[in-house]
Formats: C-alpha cells, sequence, structure tokens
C-alpha cells in the first residue's frame, strides 16, 4: 500500500473491552504520541467519545493539531467497515447498534473508518509488517479468541454484510465431544487453537491420565497458555504435546482456508505465537500434511514483526490513510 498525503498523521484506536489505546501514527509505521483511556468507564458512548477527543488534546499537540491528521482508523470487536457501527459487540459497555464512526467524525472533525480487531492486524500487517507489498494473505489472530483477516488482491474481504472472514468459528470437530463455544456451536477453531483452548486442552489431558506433569502443581481451573509454555520450555513433555495437538489442528485447518484464496503467506499474530516452535513446528508439518497438491509449497507461513503492544494501534491507523 503506498501512502501519500500531504497531512503527515493518522490516528489509530485500539478498542478494547477495558482499554482503549489510540496512537498518532506518520506514513512509515512510527508512533508519534500515544494516550488511553478506560472504555468499560463510560456507559454511554457519547460520554466515551467526549473523553477519548479530550485525552487526544495533548497527542495532537505533539504533531501541530489536528490540522494535520488525514483520517483515523478504529479496530474494535463487531465492528463494521460498511456501516462505521460496532454491532451487538459481546464483550463492550454499550449494547445493540453503536454509530461509532459517525460519532468520532462530529467530534474531531477528520474522517473515520472501522473494521474488526482482526481485519485491523491485516491492514497493518500489509501497511508495515510482514506482508507488506503481499497481495493475497490470511492472517489469523491467536489470542483469547482466534480472528482472521482476509485479503484478496490487496483488499480485505468484508462480504455482503461487512462480516466476512470468521476463520475461528469455522467447525474442525464435528464428533459429540466437540468442545462449545461462546459462538452457540460446537467444535468452532476457537475452542482448540486461542490461548482458551490451550489451556482446556491442558485440563483435558491432565484429567485423562496420572502422567507427571508441571501443569499438576496449578489449580487446573487457573491454568493459562503461558503456563503451558513456561512448562514446555522446563521440558515437560505433556505440555509439549499440547502445544503438538494444537499446532496440528490449526495447521490442518490452514490447509483447507488456503483452498478459498491461494494466499501467499499466513501471518499468525497474537499471545500464543510467543510459544514459537513449539506451536510453528507441528503446524507446519499439519500443514504440508493436508495441503492440495495444487498448492504445496507455495505458502508462507509467517509469525507478525509487529510488536504486540503497538501492532492494533497500527492496525487500525492503516485505516485512516484510506
Amino acid at each position: 500500500m503506498e501512502i501519500t498525503t500531504e497531512k503527515p498523521y493518522v490516528i489509530g484506536l485500539d478498542m478494547g473491552g477495558t482499554n482503549s489505546i489510540f496512537g498518532i501514527v506518520d506514513q512509515r509505521g512510527t508512533i508519534k504520541a500515544q494516550t488511553a483511556i478506560k472504555t468499560a468507564a463510560y456507559p454511554r458512548i457519547e460520554d466515551y467519545v467526549k473523553a477519548a477527543a479530550e485525552a487526544l488534546q495533548p497527542a495532537l499537540d505533539v504533531v501541530g493539531g489536528i490540522e494535520n491528521i488525514r483520517g483515523m482508523g478504529i479496530g474494535a470487536p463487531n465492528a463494521n467497515y460498511y456501516t462505521g457501527n460496532i454491532e451487538d459487540a459481546a464483550n463492550l459497555v454499550w449494547k445493540g447498534i453503536v454509530p461509532v464512526a459517525a460519532l468520532f467524525e462530529e467530534a474531531l472533525g477528520i474522517p473515520v473508518r472501522v473494521t474488526n480487531d482482526a481485519n485491523a492486524a491485516a491492514m497493518g500487517e500489509m501497511t508495515y509488517g510482514v506482508a507488506r507489498g503481499m497481495k493475497n494473505f490470511i492472517m489469523i489472530t491467536l489470542g483469547t479468541g482466534v480472528g482472521s483477516g482476509i485479503v484478496v488482491d490487496g483488499k480485505v474481504v468484508y462480504g455482503s454484510d461487512g462480516f466476512a472472514g470468521e476463520l475461528g468459528h469455522v467447525i474442525v470437530d464435528h464428533s459429540p465431544e466437540a468442545r462449545s463455544c461462546g459462538c452457540g456451536r460446537c467444535g468452532c477453531l476457537e475452542t482448540y487453537c486461542s490461548a482458551t483452548g490451550v489451556a482446556r486442552t491442558a485440563r483435558e489431558f491432565l484429567s485423562r491420565s496420572a502422567e507427571p506433569s508441571k501443569l499438576r502443581e496449578l489449580n487446573p481451573d487457573d491454568i493459562t497458555s503461558f503456563d503451558v509454555y513456561q512448562a514446555a520450555e522446563a521440558g515437560d513433555d505433556m505440555a509439549v504435546r499440547i502445544f503438538d495437538y494444537t499446532g496440528r489442528i490449526l495447521g490442518a485447518a490452514c490447509a483447507d482456508f488456503a483452498a478459498f484464496s491461494s494466499p501467499e503467506a499466513f501471518v499468525f499474530f497474537g499471545g500464543l505465537t510467543k510459544a514459537g516452535e513449539y506451536l510453528m513446528a507441528p503446524l507446519r508439518r499439519a500443514y504440508e500434511e493436508n495441503i492440495l497438491f495444487v498448492y504445496r509449497g507455495k505458502a508462507k507461513l509467517l509469525v507478525s514483526s509487529l510488536n504486540g503492544s503497538e501492532a492494533a494501534v497500527l492496525g487500525a491507523s492503516a485505516l485512516g490513510w484510506e
């Protein structure tokens, strides 16, 4: 994505259920100034937007004011690129349809675009990260859930209603024992390959055998994916197998996803990627074992190059150049 503009900065907003982080970003992807407010502290969206505009003022002063801002991009749960609304987000304090783009445009006097957080991550990767210069790739975000952003011919795929690309909710287990998902269905990829999925796998492995493991020293309900990673690093066989199980499911799923858009790459982002080769080695093996012959050896399997704490802001800011 070539960026040329007489206004040298954009605002990126990473809107989470707890915190909202704002960054003012230049054309190289350098965050020049940052600020944050508590999302959940404002039960009325109008009060949230007013507080955000006030909190942004010192950051705007750093870059010479709002007249140097080309636009604003927002990455948020259930945000619809077509409508500019957040629609029925489970993890935000505002319910129903929230016209967030229109409210920020009115408050700041600049164009505002929104998209969901995984699509924002894909935009950031394409503008500033390892997918720079790529026209076809699939972004997979591995956090509390599994999100995805699909880029085809240089454009994020939004579908007919703005909600295309929910690969985390593709069903990978159709058995009667399939795990229940927060979306209301069973067997979704997210229930196996998210950080919470890894913790569920750990509890299942522990309950099925008496095999010694460092994970037995923890309360099963409190186990996190980071605990599993630390155990794997300490040479714990069960922890290594948990990541192997996770990586194989994800790799096989990606082999299926390749048939959809024949991507140049899959880019993996999020806390779970810190498991490194414990996750990526079985993922690569399963991908190669399951990929359709015509796609074999074509797609790269990459880990995001963007700094985790900045990536969501950078991803949202990429929308601001549009």
